[in-house]
């Protein structure tokens, strides 16, 4: 069933045992993606504004590795290091779906790796 599994160089590397998507069915499953720059390895900025910002960078660049885009995007999953950031996370959500907003889970968590304020995970639909 698994057609393909992606390691993307323009993504920030992997921080363990997994690769950045793996293509199945039709749909693209991405592995989690925190604010890093992909050239540095370290977060783009402190707050959760940028961190977002990246993290949608990243998964583009995931999800043009695979042949599709954010705009097939079918379930998203956020997860917060603080639902104070909800808010500000929402606002930079917006910017990247101005049609068809995809499905959406969100949660707090006790952490996220390397200090993170925002990691994101997406199911794509193949173009």
């Amino acid at each position: 069933m698994i057609q393909r599994i992606l390691q993307v160089e323009g993504a920030p590397p992997a921080l363990g045992p997994y690769c950045h998507a793996v293509v199945a069915g039709g749909l693209v499953f991405t592995a989690g993606q925190l604010g890093l720059d992909p050239r540095t390895g370290e977060f783009v900025g402190p707050d959760v504004r940028a961190q977002t910002t990246q993290v949608f960078e990243n998964l583009r660049s995931v999800l043009a590795a695979a042949g599709t885009s954010l705009d097939r995007a079918v379930k998203l999953t956020v997860y917060l290091a603080d639902m104070k950031d909800f808010p500000a996370m929402n606002e930079v959500y917006a910017t990247y779906f101005r049609e068809g907003v995809p499905a959406r889970s969100c949660f707090a968590v006790a952490g996220l790796p390397k200090g993170g304020r925002v990691e994101i995970d997406a199911v794509v639909a193949l173009d």
